[in-house]
């Protein structure tokens, strides 16, 4: 376990002092590129021993348009993100939208993601809970931090203790969110680790084309700003090409960037530490 308290199965160098990396597609779109970003960030997270889980959503249930790319099948998104479990030795984290969806997800997945606007959901909550893995429980945008409590207390009281809350910003006015980080320091008072959803707090959401936009030049300065107030981890999403990317390419690092943006945060974790110490 490492100081942070995330002890998930498979997590390598997970009891270093680095945080912990949570990264990868938005949403899983095939094979190859799937393939081709976990491959990427496995030797990134070799390179700065960074305790690794692969992301992608199987499906993507909260679409501005019903013709919205929402994924390429159930059961054969989640055999891929399996795939790149036993192919990479990585534990993989994916989205879950209804209790009915928790069983299934935990065949094949590690961490289950509780969806920053399902977070109050009770019967999701325990639901996810009771599968035994850990939950991802995903900040609201129309929460304060220390509310948070409440959703982690459903999980416990469900019977599960391996939680971890991830902050991903608050509504500002209609198509723009900003980041307080407060919040990260207020949630860990909650005993559980704390994540900082990088690039979906860069979304500019309810834009009139019905596509979200984004602020992906800023992603350096939300996740030096995480790092320096004590995240446990950051969460980010990544593509080869995120212009045509099928999900929330607007917002996402190109994958190319990953190895600058991880050589300074984990250089700036260092210098952190070392005042802790």
């Amino acid at each position: 376990m490492n100081k942070s308290g995330i002890d998930i199965p498979g997590l390598k160098y997970g009891k270093s002092d680095n945080f912990l990396l949570i990264a990868g597609p938005c949403v899983v779109e095939g094979e190859d590129v799937v393939f081709e970003i976990a491959d990427y960030l496995v030797k990134l997270s070799d390179k700065y021993k960074l305790p690794y889980v692969f992301k992608a959503s199987y499906r993507k249930a909260n679409r501005s348009k019903i013709d919205s790319f929402a994924g390429i099948g159930d059961l054969k998104a989640l055999r891929i993100l399996a795939e790149v479990k036993k192919r990479y030795s990585v534990p993989v984290i994916t989205d879950i939208h209804n209790p009915e969806e928790a069983a299934m997800a935990a065949e094949y997945v590690d961490i289950l993601q509780i969806p920053a606007f399902l977070c109050r959901q009770t019967d999701l909550l325990a639901a996810a809970a009771k599968t035994g893995k850990w939950i991802n429980i995903k900040k609201g945008q129309f929460l304060s931090g220390p509310s948070m409590k409440f959703a982690i207390d459903k999980v416990k009281e469900s019977g599960n203790d391996n939680i971890m809350v991830t902050d991903r910003g608050n509504m500002f006015g209609y198509q723009d969110i900003i980041v307080d980080f407060r919040n990260i320091p207020l949630m860990q008072k909650t005993g559980v680790p704390v994540v900082m959803d990088i690039t979906h707090s860069l979304q500019q959401p309810n834009q009139e084309a019905g596509v979200s936009g984004g602020n992906p030049e800023m992603i350096e300065t939300i996740g030096k700003a995480a790092i320096s107030v004590g995240a446990d981890g950051i969460f980010i999403e990544t593509h080869p090409n995120p212009a045509v990317a099928k999900s929330d390419g607007a917002n996402m690092l190109k994958l190319s960037g990953m190895d600058d943006l991880l050589y300074k945060l984990v250089a700036l974790r260092k210098t952190i530490n070392s005042f802790n110490n």
